[in-house]
């Protein structure tokens, strides 16, 4: 059985510099909190947890003093700062640079855009801690658009900016904006050459790994993508292998491996989003190897 690791899969840029700040935060022995989890997956919170790091929730937080917060690589609304000098708390900020770009273009665009009472609107996950940020960065006003059916919160007789959350599908996104345009068409006899300011915000760390992923998914007979659930670009590039490759299975750990999955079959590639450590994909390789070799034998 060929069993082979996608070297292009594992942390992004961004989350591989939060993880590290989070082992040299905890290498001084030093008690050191997290807001909100510092990745996507489980497998990886829970090592670092052995390791010391507290994961703390906003409730939390507003009890806090005195001490040391790690922002994670997701980044944070203004009012996290705000309450972080208020409470002397120190802040180790691993907020991911592609991120803090984009709430600084927000903020910008948000400025602006309400002197011409127009609309930011953020193409993203409700909820998801990335979106929060951003969203902070417009006192809570941006509109939130994860499909269709919430672009009914839109205004399309107002001018519109358009933003999307970092780890995002590209095609989504381009898909999110045709039907805003359309439906500007619709609202609007004529329509300023700047009535929509759309832009492309996505990551290309993370949106390069699709046409990646779709070839690595095809040069195998089972693909085994490797996530924490509640990731959502692993939702997103899950859905990438299943589209060139029936034979994909989406597990968090080896646990969920079936071995039934790879009977009469005789290569499987392993690959996972931007929050899935190499460790945890090494570990299923081993792993598959083994319960193959087992069942062969037998």
């Amino acid at each position: 059985m060929l069993v082979e690791i996608d070297k292009n899969s594992g942390y992004c840029f961004g989350v591989e510099y939060a993880i590290q700040m989070a082992e040299d935060g905890l290498e001084q022995n030093q008690t050191l909190y997290c807001l909100g989890d510092i990745v996507h997956n489980d497998m990886e919170v829970r090592r670092l947890a052995d390791k010391g790091l507290i994961v703390v929730d906003r409730e939390k937080l507003h009890e806090l003093h005195d001490c040391k917060v790690l922002i994670r690589a997701h980044g944070e609304p203004p009012e996290t700062y705000s309450l972080a000098l208020k409470h002397n708390i120190e802040l180790i900020d691993a907020s991911c640079p592609v991120v803090l770009k984009l709430q600084n273009r927000i903020k910008h665009e948000f400025d602006r855009i309400e002197k011409r009472g127009g609309q930011v609107v953020i193409y993203g996950q409700h909820g998801h801690a990335e979106v929060a940020g951003l969203a902070g960065q417009t006192e809570g006003r941006a509109i939130i658009v994860k499909d269709e059916s919430d672009l009914k919160q839109v205004d399309f007789a107002r001018p519109i900016a358009l933003f999307s959350q970092t780890t995002k599908s590209t095609a989504g996104f381009y898909h999110m904006h045709s039907l805003i345009e359309n439906e500007i068409a619709s609202a609007n006899e004529t329509v300023e050459p700047d009535f929509f300011d759309s832009n492309d915000s996505i990551c290309r760390q993370v949106s390069n790994r699709e046409p990646q992923l779709r070839q690595f998914a095809q040069n195998f007979e089972v693909v085994i993508f490797v996530s924490g659930k509640k990731s959502s670009n692993g939702k997103a590039l899950y859905g990438v292998c299943q589209a060139v490759n029936p034979n994909s299975y989406f597990v968090e750990n080896d646990e969920d491996i079936d071995f039934s999955w790879f009977e009469n079959k005789s290569s499987v590639g392993i690959c996972g989003a931007t929050s899935t450590p190499s460790w945890l994909m090494e570990q299923i390789a081993r792993a598959i190897n083994l319960g193959c070799n087992a069942v062969s034998n037998s």
